[in-house]
């Protein structure tokens, strides 16, 4: 018995070993996944449920009411206009910074994630002490007929700095990347920098561009903080869908604001999943 145990051909200590990997995969696993439902799902499933509490007629009622359509309207229609500008401003961005060289490159390359690490309401505050109406800038503006703080301009410039990243980031690592060489063979082949851009490099960049443009839009979607500073939260004319949720939240109106959560989440959602399907199709390709 003794010389059975002691032989190191014995294939227990091996079963152990396999047995202990398993229980510790799956452990790993099981973590991730209980830790995903209470951060997430639960609070998910919460919402769902307070929102479809009386049924699908009264949350329709609840998203479909004027002052609530009329939010939800606002904010696609500034999400989209960011979006178009980020998609232009960001590429043409990231292109600069990868293929030129300049003065303070460095520094602008790190100017550009500021908009990650400041608070967003500090972004409003900045705003209005550039554009307010009591401002040199916001004054003249005013008296050109031009309206920034308290209105559309307001919210769609909160949200491009909030947004400026997404894409530059998506599409600056793919441009340094791309091979250059075919760049160059299309100039020596007579072909101006407009075209070879269109011809050479937008096709390569174009779902970096997308994955960026859908980030983008998906954060605009949800922006608070900034855009609660500037509006002016007026129903109707500068009030978002977010804070028309906050609105709803401090009028005790939980099952309102329910509702329109599950919209924005559900607009959200399907971008993400859209990202991340775009993502795992590239990678296959690349593979």
């Amino acid at each position: 018995m003794t010389s059975v145990l002691a032989n190191p051909d014995s294939p227990a200590p091996l079963s152990s070993s396999r047995r202990s990997l398993a229980w510790g995969k799956w452990g790993l696993r099981g973590t991730a996944v209980l830790y995903l439902g209470f951060m997430v799902t639960l609070p998910l499933a919460a919402i769902i449920r307070n929102g479809l509490a009386d049924g699908l007629a009264a949350f329709r009622d609840d998203v479909t009411n004027p002052t609530a359509f009329g939010a939800l309207k606002l904010t696609l229609i500034s999400a989209v206009i960011v979006t178009i500008i980020n998609a232009v401003m960001g590429t043409l961005t990231a292109y600069v910074l990868v293929r030129f060289r300049f003065p303070m490159k460095g520094l602008f390359n790190a100017m550009i994630d500021m908009p990650f690490a400041i608070p967003t309401l500090v972004t409003g505050v900045m705003l209005v002490a550039l554009y307010g109406p009591q401002r040199t800038l916001g004054a003249w503006l005013n008296s050109q007929g031009i309206k920034v703080i308290f209105a559309t301009p307001g919210i769609v410039l909160a949200l491009l700095v909030i947004t400026y990243p997404f894409v530059i980031r998506a599409v600056q690592p793919v441009l340094m990347e791309a091979e250059k060489g075919q760049e160059e063979a299309a100039y020596t082949l007579g072909a101006s920098r407009w075209t070879t851009f269109r011809r050479v490099v937008l096709p390569a960049i174009a779902p970096a561009i997308i994955t960026g443009s859908l980030l983008s839009f998906a954060r605009a979607l949800g922006e608070f903080g900034s855009v609660v500073v500037v509006a002016g939260n007026i129903p109707g004319v500068t009030l978002t869908a977010p804070v028309y949720l906050y609105g709803q939240i401090e009028s005790q109106n939980q099952r309102g604001a329910s509702a329109m959560s599950i919209l924005l989440l559900a607009l959200s959602f399907s971008l993400i999943v859209t990202v991340e399907w775009m993502q795992t199709r590239k990678g296959r390709s690349r593979g």
